[in-house]
């Protein structure tokens, strides 16, 4: 302990600032037996400290910050069992927090390698448990490496190395700790952390109990019915950008004034702009027409916080250092982002503009729903919409935009397809009028609707609501996800459950 042999004056547990961050920066890393560096930005402390300041705490030592532990609050049924670091940090952007949860999950526990071996961590841990005695939680959890278990992963399975440790036959740093702190294993998880060879890729299911919990009584009346408007968007000249979120801002404000929790825009419904650029090519106009798009996104996120609804923003083209590519933005009303993609580009885009096929497919998290979001082209492959209805999808949005009759009936066909094949919504929203100006965007025609499964509870023909044809205006409509729990359990028949999994799968490729 030689390290120690300084005297220490003061050892305080306060909450984190964004002031500390350059000191905390210099030492906070963990260093994975691969050599990788793994720390936190400054932006998601700020993220961290703006939606759960209470949870971040650092340990100062003679007014140096020597360690830190992170925390955010989720509902116990997201991590009772497997689950990946990944997926309950979302990523790693947090958007997995639920003030509404009754879990405090641990998501960074650190101490300066100076200062290990006095019990410093254990003082943010008493923290943790106070905080979790204050707020009424459930339990403390998280997932907790077993760094020593590569020494012994050749004669014994995690679950054996586990009861040796508890038995103080095998001492592990993190998981004696652990366990001398009144945490008990509750499970073994597999590639929790993925890059984490010393635990050979395993990880144990922590939990601390508050013995003080007391449930909240359950809400019989509890909302599962998710409101959803739908713009089916009038192309017409706009001289400025200005002038289009004019119009944007009429349609959020109408919409919100139902008490909708979503908005749907059109695919390239911005399009109007690249009237000003009719005299540079189709593939010069379409990336003047990128240049917008991240002011647009700026917008409508102050949109989305103004008017307390999330904003799925159809789509817009963006220029990326590989290319252009097709995307859109889902805006959370809690000012929070994240952007999609289209996958399966049209030969038309390809040809006149050279757009490039993105990549992501993935569900997002929502204070109402799960979501999936599929650019026009790309509901007609199945398959992304599965991968979505795997991960839990129960509302997929699809921005459009179609020039004929035919067109559209592609778009609304496999529409309603993926809502019967996968137990879920299906919301479809189109652009209508012309644009004789524009090169490559002359005529469109659209009718926008919310497509529903074919089953008792559901619509007979699996038509929830419907625009009227090529006319600009909005639709409202309530989507009752209890319906859809109902659906998977005890329709007449069932797309998901029955799927003969042993002959068959769909999954994505890993992407490098």
């Amino acid at each position: 302990m030689e390290q120690h042999s300084q005297s220490i004056n003061k050892v305080i547990v306060r909450p984190l600032q964004m002031a500390d961050y350059n000191q905390l920066a210099q030492s906070f890393k963990r260093v994975y037996s691969d050599g990788s560096d793994v720390f936190w930005t400054k932006e998601q402390i700020e993220k961290l400290l703006t939606i759960f300041p209470e949870g971040q705490v650092v340990t100062v030592v003679d007014n140096k910050i020597v360690g830190c532990a992170l925390s955010i609050i989720v509902d116990y049924d997201r991590v009772k069992n497997d689950h990946t670091y990944a997926d309950v940090t979302g990523k790693e952007t947090f958007n997995t927090h639920n003030p509404k949860g009754n879990i405090l999950y641990g998501i960074e526990v650190f101490i300066h390698p100076d200062y290990r071996g006095l019990r410093l961590a254990r003082r943010m841990y008493e923290y943790r448990k106070e905080l979790c005695e204050s707020l009424n939680l459930k339990a403390i959890m998280f997932g907790g490496r077993i760094p020593n278990y590569h020494k012994y992963a050749d004669t014994m399975r995690p679950k054996e190395y586990i009861d040796k440790v508890r038995k103080k036959e095998i001492y592990d740093p993190v998981l004696t700790f652990q366990l001398s702190n009144d945490f008990h294993v509750r499970k073994v998880m597999t590639n929790y952390l993925p890059n984490d060879e010393e635990s050979k890729h395993y990880a144990t299911l922590l939990q601390w109990d508050n013995i003080y919990y007391q449930p909240k009584p359950e809400i019989i009346s509890t909302k599962t019915t998710v409101r959803v408007g739908l713009v089916q968007w009038q192309m017409r000249p706009y001289q400025s950008l200005n002038d289009v979120f004019e119009q944007v801002e009429f349609f959020v404000d109408a919409v919100s004034d139902y008490k909708s929790d979503f908005i749907l825009f059109p695919e390239y419904f911005n399009a109007p702009l690249m009237a000003k650029f009719n005299d540079k090519s189709e593939s010069e106009a379409i990336r003047e027409l990128a240049k917008y798009t991240d002011e647009m996104r700026k917008r409508f996120i102050e949109l989305a916080i103004s008017y307390n609804i999330n904003i799925i923003t159809g789509s817009m083209p963006q220029i990326r250092e590989d290319g252009l590519y097709n995307v859109g933005f889902l805006c959370r009303r809690d000012g929070s982002y994240e952007t999609y993609e289209k996958i399966h580009i049209t030969p038309d885009e390809a040809k006149s503009w050279g757009l490039s096929g993105g990549k992501m497919v993935q569900t997002f998290e929502t204070d109402c729903a799960k979501i999936g979001i599929l650019i026009c082209y790309d509901v007609e492959f199945p398959e992304l919409s599965r991968i979505m209805g795997n991960q839990g999808m129960q509302i997929l949005f699809v921005p459009f935009l179609t020039d004929t009759q035919n067109a559209y009936s592609r778009v609304k066909v496999c529409a309603h397809a993926r809502a019967i094949e996968n137990e879920c919504f299906v919301v479809i929203a189109g652009s209508v009028g012309n644009l004789p100006r524009v090169h490559n965007m002359d005529i469109q025609y659209a009718q926008s609707g919310v497509f529903t499964p074919c089953d008792f509870g559901f619509p007979t023909d699996g038509m929830r609501a419907e625009a009227t044809p090529n006319t600009e205006m909005i639709l409202v409509s309530d989507v009752d996800l209890n319906l859809l729990n109902e659906l998977h359990t005890y329709g007449s028949v069932r797309n998901l459950k029955d799927r003969r999994n042993d002959l068959y799968e769909i999954r994505l490729k890993n992407k490098k």
